[in-house]
């Protein structure tokens, strides 16, 4: 009777193939067992894996491992949205990054990933009231993995940080859904306005490598932006911008840049 009244186990496939791919990496080179059973296999779920992993690279004299695990636990307790995020932002680098061969990969190695997942629960915590907590995971956050992104800031789900260094999202920004940027990319403001001051970024974006968005302007969905350049006026859905400024230099070439990830300009592969 016990056996019939237990509730199924949800179906999880990102996280079995994340064991999957731990198992094998522990029998392909054995010195990194420690690692991958004490971040991976000595976990129920990917929150439980993400939450001790977040404590461990975020712990400091200032705050313990302990304390930050009960906190990320609390999010993902009260938040379910946050995992969900979790998932497709790993899916999303396994898609898009061709350096990237395993799910488990993200988790472990990518600090794109992990600086992303550590901003969520600190967007969670500011959403909460809990401003200084949430400012303390921000500056860690800034100084282990050189990512800077405000608590405040609105990221969608299914991003792509590829090196992810020196990435800066300021306050009011906002992201959309299924992005991907590459390293050294600000969405900053031009001044000192109180109010929104940071770019809106929509679906499907895909941002080069040292481009600067700056001010309260919009990036259509499916535009491209072209690495090194300067965008300071709105760009309008599924084209192309380069230079410095930013001028519109053609159509985006394809239907979903961000998941191409091609930054020729003369279009993507199909075209």
């Amino acid at each position: 009777m016990a056996e019939q009244q237990r509730k199924p186990q949800k179906l999880d496939p990102v996280w079995d193939q994340i064991c999957d791919d731990a198992r094998v990496a522990v029998h392909d080179e054995p010195l990194i067992g420690g690692l991958v059973h004490s971040s991976i296999l000595h976990h129920a779920s990917l929150e439980r894996a993400l939450s001790y992993r977040i404590a461990m690279k975020l712990s400091s004299e200032e705050m313990s491992a302990q304390i930050l695990r009960e906190i990320v636990d609390e999010a993902y307790a009260d938040a379910p949205e946050l995992g969900d995020a979790a998932r497709a932002d790993l899916v999303a680098i396994f898609e898009r990054d061709p350096a990237c061969h395993r799910l488990m990969q993200p988790l472990l190695f990518f600090k794109g990933f992990q600086a992303v997942q550590a901003y969520r629960v600190g967007h969670w915590l500011w959403e909460q009231g809990r401003r200084d907590i949430s400012y303390l995971i921000q500056a860690r956050v800034s100084e282990v993995f050189g990512v800077d992104i405000h608590p405040a800031a609105t990221i969608g789900k299914g991003l792509m940080i590829d090196h992810a260094h020196s990435i800066v999202i300021g306050e009011t920004a906002v992201v959309g859904d299924n992005v991907s940027m590459l390293h050294s990319v600000t969405l900053g403001g031009t001044g000192k306005e109180d109010d929104e001051r940071h770019p809106k970024i929509g679906n499907g974006v895909l941002i080069g490598a040292g481009a600067h968005v700056l001010g309260n302007i919009r990036v259509g969905s499916c535009s491209r932006i072209a690495a090194g350049s300067v965008v300071l006026e709105e760009v309008p859905p599924c084209k192309t911008v380069a230079g410095v400024p930013a001028k519109i230099v053609g159509e985006a070439g394809c239907d979903q840049p961000a998941l191409t990830m091609d930054q020729i300009l003369n279009g993507c592969p199909g075209e």
